[in-house]
């Protein structure tokens, strides 16, 4: 996905913000908001927005000395979906059909994106998983049902801390036997490093993985050979939040993309309106490997 008009006041704010978080040097303040204006007059609308977002990123890191401006955060969110765990898996126990409740929790968890300035109050949280749990969603659960049944190994792209325990809840429904869980290589917004998945207990359920790369996204080209050997032969991929389907959108694999729309951008290239929940199937209608591997198994 390339980068849009819109992407521009969006790169502004995140610049402000972080550099808020990452020091109270006012004088540290404008100089980051003049570097990032003059890297914009250079950006190539070509790329996808997630390289834009990395680099405000690296430049704050660099002026500020802060490796992790969002790690105070990051710890918060985690804790609060921690507490939240036990009753939401009440839910997802009680539940007639367990695996969609526990799909629209995993969506739910997508509201926790501090790169689209949706800083959630703990206080909304509740009513925004009620709102997740009784949403239309843009797609077919059954279809992701079908495609998760008939594959053996499932590569789980997670997007943000505290959405990481979501995920958790989403994978019991799977089998973690046959996850492999993949996390970014380092501090990047609010997205889920292996501190985060160490710190919610991910590492202690199922394998996990970082990408070898810190870009806000999944660019394939960056990441290290482990994650790309487990991106080539999984099965099935489930890649969360908006970054990674900006990034993998049009690879050929079959990828599920849960999300919840954010910005206009992702809206108009998703064909969702900002606020929907969605689940898109990428290359549907591709037999999962473990699905050949059981046809030439049985011959």
């Amino acid at each position: 996905m390339k980068t849009h008009l819109d992407c521009i006041p969006c790169f502004v704010r995140q610049t402000l913000e972080t550099i808020k978080l990452a020091s109270d040097d006012p004088i540290l303040h404008k100089k980051a908001m003049r570097e990032i204006m003059a890297m914009l007059g250079q950006m190539d609308f070509e790329n996808e927005p997630v390289i834009m977002g990395r680099e405000i990123q690296r430049l704050i890191q660099r002026l500020s000395g802060n490796p992790d401006p969002y790690r105070a955060l990051k710890h918060q969110y985690n804790q609060m979906a921690l507490d939240l765990y036990p009753r939401l898996k009440e839910l997802v126990n009680a539940a007639e059909n367990g695996f969609e409740v526990a799909a629209r929790l995993a969506l739910a968890g997508n509201m926790i994106d501090f790169g689209t300035g949706r800083m959630l109050d703990p206080s909304d949280v509740s009513a925004t998983i009620e709102l997740a749990l009784s949403s239309n969603i843009k797609g077919n659960i059954q279809s992701l049902y079908e495609a998760v049944e008939a594959s053996r190994s499932i590569l789980y792209v997670g997007d943000n801390c505290g959405e990481i325990v979501f995920d958790r809840l989403f994978i019991e429904q799977l089998n973690p036997d046959r996850i492999t869980y993949a996390v970014r290589a380092a501090p990047i917004i609010n997205d889920v490093t292996l501190d985060d998945a160490r710190f919610t207990g991910m590492t202690d359920r199922m394998r996990v993985i970082d990408s070898g790369s810190d870009a806000p996204g999944t660019l394939l080209a960056e990441c290290s050979q482990t994650f790309k050997k487990a991106f080539k032969h999984a099965d099935f991929i489930i890649a969360k939040g908006q970054g990674n389907y900006e990034t993998l959108h049009g690879i050929e694999r079959q990828i599920a993309f849960m999300l919840k729309v954010k910005c206009p951008a992702v809206a108009q290239h998703i064909g969702h309106e900002i606020g929907s929940y969605v689940i898109k199937l990428h290359n549907a209608g591709a037999m999962p490997i473990g699905h050949m591997r059981a046809r030439l198994d049985s011959r």
